[in-house]
């Protein structure tokens, strides 16, 4: 059993083999996906495989990317999403100062916004930390995000966030790069990880693990990152399926 705890099949580049890469990750043992709904555009084709796929289940709210798009109305949709009983968790949100699409007043506020929103309906959060480490964790503190606690997708800090993250009630969720031959500090996090807050991801369709880097990703190449994850770890396959799938159930509430 497996759980691909960060994936994107709705994308443009599953329109042609959709349902074929759903049954490969079934055949490879991931059991359920947690599909992100991220914008406008992404949350009703999350939210249509949610209801079409008893394993599938739906993550949404605002990438930063998208900050500078996001209207009030859409905080009303996404609350009202989240009552929804194949909505699992408010995400991604968070910070990205890679891409320079939103100002970052823009993004800190809508991130804010979103945890308030998490806090208020008792709901985890997915976080998306792209070269904004130490902004990412001010802003959850000040927020109080510790009250709903949730995933920190691909992560990607160093250890000193880690713990910062973990002081919060976080899991860490690691995925392709770990298979990387030289992404010394995701592997070297990874192993410090406490396995109790362990994750797996694939963010597929992007960050492949090898041995099929540089082509797409998809939700069955999550056992690939478990492979790796044990090997890390010193534990069997088995082993850190088991964990990482126990630990998946309950930070997301799934039964």
């Amino acid at each position: 059993m497996l759980v691909d705890t960060h994936t994107h099949l709705d994308a443009e580049q599953f329109d042609e083999d959709r349902e074929e890469t759903i049954s490969r990750a079934v055949e490879q043992g991931v059991t359920r996906m947690i599909n992100i709904g991220f914008n406008r555009e992404t949350i009703p084709t999350t939210m249509k495989l949610a209801e079409s796929y008893d394993f599938i289940y739906a993550a949404v709210g605002w990438h930063p990317q998208d900050a500078i798009t996001m209207k009030e109305e859409d905080l009303d949709w996404i609350a009202e999403l989240c009552r929804h009983e194949k909505v699992v968790a408010i995400g991604e949100i968070g910070l990205d100062y890679y891409w320079d699409t939103s100002p970052k007043d823009v993004q800190h506020a809508v991130f804010r916004k979103q945890i308030g929103l998490a806090r208020e309906l008792g709901m985890p959060i997915v976080i998306h930390n792209r070269d904004a480490h130490e902004d990412t964790v001010r802003i959850l503190r000040e927020e109080k995000a510790q009250e709903v606690g949730g995933v920190m997708h691909s992560f990607s800090g160093s250890w000193e966030t880690a713990k910062l993250c973990l002081n919060m009630g976080f899991h860490l969720s690691f995925g392709g790069p770990i298979t990387f031959k030289n992404a010394k500090q995701p592997k070297e996090v990874l192993k410090q990880t406490p396995l109790d807050r362990l994750l797996i991801e694939t963010d597929s369709p992007y960050l492949t693990p090898h041995p099929h880097r540089g082509k797409r990703n998809e939700s069955a190449y999550v056992h690939l990152v478990a492979e790796a994850a044990a090997e890390l770890k010193g534990l069997s396959f088995q082993e850190i399926a088991e964990i990482t799938t126990r630990n998946s159930l309950e930070r997301f509430s799934i039964r």
